[in-house]
């Protein structure tokens, strides 16, 4: 048997699994249970054939694959993989290098020193920005908000990688009641607890006069959390006037862009991010509007010196090398070569396609609005701005509800559930390179069945609202 022959197989039924995407069901056909059920077993006590072992997890795992990467999945905010950058991934798994320090793989540190350079570019960020390459916008945000912590505090007299927080002055942090979780998790992580919550618009954007009269009612340390592109509206903070705040106020300013921050690299939409650049850290995922395969987030951040001395370590065996070290930059060492598929993501589309990208999935957004928006009964509830819709149907909880339930079991599409302004909706997000107008046809037409017949014959009970 070949020495590659596992390889082989693995390689085969990838291209199996790929060249099912545009028809198969949007959702899995199988539970977690189910597919636990075929894997499990007794623990295994002689080993088994690579290939045999394979081409098990290739059957038993299958039915419980969503289509995730397929141009019908608008649950989350999901994006799919362009070609290069599957291949460019599969290499890196093969390639097995550690992305850590340059000394491990000078070649992951250069695709990421390459590609993060391309990436401030590409996303109008300031000249001399540090960057660093984490698994998803929760890390980012991590990293970003830990820089954040230190330059305050280190302004405040303290050094709080020395000292921790016990005895450190008070940081107040600001946030819009619509955040994303990840933000609120990060400053869990940090120690720096829940921060105040400013109220927001009906679109989910932060008041700025409400953020003064927070700023404005105490003193000390502060750090402020903008989003660009609210996890259900899509819309933006407006930064300019946050931006005047914070620097009144001597404020840190992190941005949480985990998808909108790509709307900086179209020229059609890029008066949505107006003024983000005058940030001090922007947290972004390069698996949503990128199309790289997970897990891949980068942080930028204004200030290298809080950004490498938030995240360095040292230890007697390791010998920095001259220039960028990775590993400065990012909370894992030991981590994969992300940075391979996201130089290949670019390379493969180029400025204007990526763009382009971004601009049809937002054209995609507003068609699929238009579509069933023109059915009775079926309520657009936020401005469509970017690539995010919020619907409603028959201004009811259970028929919603329903709708959820029957388009998931149906599979042209997959749509999931949120609560938006008190109300639950569907939400329905699109970034999938793959993604064609004929796709939305489809899928709406799909929404709109699942509707007609929730009215029809009653929506059927549910003991929770729908995922995603």
């Amino acid at each position: 048997m070949s020495d590659h022959a596992a390889l082989d197989a693995a390689h085969g039924h990838a291209r199996a699994f790929l060249d099912t995407l545009r028809d198969r069901p949007a959702g899995p056909s199988a539970t977690t249970a189910e597919v636990a059920g075929a894997l499990g077993g007794p623990l295994p006590v002689t080993g088994s054939d690579p290939v045999a072992v394979i081409d098990r997890l290739a059957r038993a795992a299958e039915p419980g694959l969503a289509n995730s990467p397929g141009p019908r999945y608008f649950g989350w905010v999901m994006g799919g993989s362009v070609k290069s950058a599957t291949a460019a991934d599969t290499l890196a798994v093969a390639w097995d290098q550690v992305a850590g320090m340059q000394v491990m793989s000078p070649a992951a540190a250069a695709a990421e020193e390459v590609a993060g350079a391309w990436l401030v570019e590409l996303l109008g960020l300031p000249e001399g920005v540090s960057f660093g390459f984490a698994t998803g916008a929760q890390m980012a945000n991590f990293t970003g908000l830990a820089a954040a912590r230190h330059a305050v505090l280190k302004r405040a007299g303290w050094d709080v990688e020395r000292g921790g927080l016990q005895g450190a002055p008070s940081v107040r942090v600001f946030a819009g009641e619509q955040s994303h979780a990840t933000v609120y998790l990060a400053l869990r992580y940090l120690g720096l607890g829940a921060p105040r919550q400013i109220p927001v618009d009906v679109e989910g954007r932060i008041r700025p006069e409400a953020l003064a009269e927070a700023l404005g009612g105490g003193e000390g340390p502060a750090i402020v959390c903008a989003q660009a592109g609210d996890v259900n509206s899509g819309a933006f903070d407006p930064f300019g006037e946050i931006a005047d705040l914070c620097a009144t106020y001597g404020a840190w300013l992190h941005v949480d862009g985990a998808f909108g921050l790509w709307a900086a690299a179209s020229p059609a939409l890029r008066h949505l991010v107006e003024d983000v650049d005058r940030a001090d850290s922007w947290a972004t995922d390069c698996h949503k509007w990128l199309n790289v395969p997970y897990d891949s987030a980068v942080v930028f951040v204004r200030d290298p010196e809080a950004h490498a001395a938030a995240m360095t370590w040292q230890t007697s065996y390791v010998t920095p090398g001259e220039g960028r070290e990775p590993y400065r930059y990012a909370p894992e060492a030991s981590r994969r070569a992300r940075g391979f598929a996201v130089w290949a993501a670019i390379a493969e589309m180029g400025a204007e396609g990526i763009a382009d990208l971004v601009d049809r999935c937002c054209a995609n957004a507003r068609r699929f609005a238009g579509l069933v928006a023109a059915e009775s009964g079926v309520e657009i509830l936020n401005d469509v701005v970017l690539n995010q819709v919020v619907v409603r149907f028959g201004d009811s909880d259970a028929v919603t509800h329903d709708v959820a339930a029957r388009v998931q079991a149906e599979g042209t599409c997959w749509l999931g559930g949120t609560t938006w302004n008190g109300r639950d909706a569907l939400r329905f997000s699109t970034t999938n390179w793959s993604t064609t107008a004929e796709d939305i046809d489809r899928s709406a037409a799909a929404v709109l069945a699942a509707y007609r017949a929730s009215l029809a014959t009653g929506p059927r009970p549910a003991a929770t609202s729908p995922a995603g």
